[in-house]
């Protein structure tokens, strides 16, 4: 919902980031694997209980995951420059929603399970966002296809054609962020979660129908 707005904004801070980690052993798919591991961390870490170094763990995540992408376009702009530019192919884009899904998939896990060790905790609203998850993914990928294969594709700077939504990126920071900061309430914080994000789900496809008509 905020990402449009956000994005602006951020954008010069992000690049900035970007050109200090701008050497040549930091590559944008190698940023990509360390937003991979500290997500996967994250979860390890709130399953243990240890909810402190796990929101850290998640916040360097998704601060590597808003650094991969600028600086993929600043060493392809560079490229350009040069006379040295290739066409995309795609895989960069490919490993970060990938790492991605995984990394959602495993924090919802890792606080589950946390959550219910320490709170007795009902696992269903986690299950629920997991559901509201895949729907909501499944959604915006065969949109992203399709819109490519029929010459309706959005351009926005990222590798795939994200319809907007109620639950977005920096929603999704924030909630996972709460859950860490409040895991006693990590269930009814996963109840309206889910409900978010299937209403956003809902949202896509209605949107996505319309666009592909």
């Amino acid at each position: 919902m905020f990402d449009a707005r956000l994005r602006p904004l951020l954008a010069p801070a992000l690049n900035r980031v970007a050109g200090w980690l701008d050497r040549p052993w930091i590559t944008p798919d190698r940023l990509t694997g360390l937003n991979l591991v500290l997500g996967l961390v994250s979860a390890v870490l709130a399953a243990t209980q240890q909810w402190l170094p796990a929101l850290a763990a998640w916040l360097l995540c998704r601060m590597a995951d808003g650094v991969d992408g600028p600086l993929a376009r600043r060493r392809r702009r560079r490229s350009s420059l040069s006379g040295q530019a290739r066409q995309d192919s795609g895989r960069g884009g490919f490993w970060d929603i990938s790492a991605d899904f995984v990394v959602y998939g495993a924090t919802v896990a890792g606080v589950a399970v946390g959550a219910t060790a320490a709170f007795n905790a009902p696992w269903l609203p986690f299950l629920a966002v997991m559901f509201a998850y895949y729907i909501n993914g499944s959604v915006f990928l065969a949109f992203s296809s399709i819109a490519e294969k029929t010459g309706r594709q959005k351009d926005d700077g990222r590798s795939l054609s994200f319809l907007e939504g109620l639950a977005e990126g920096a929603e999704t920071v924030l909630i996972h962020s709460l859950w860490l900061i409040f895991p006693a309430f990590a269930w009814q914080i996963a109840t309206i979660w889910a409900i978010l994000v299937l209403a956003s789900a809902t949202q896509r496809i209605i949107s996505g129908y319309r666009i592909l008509r």
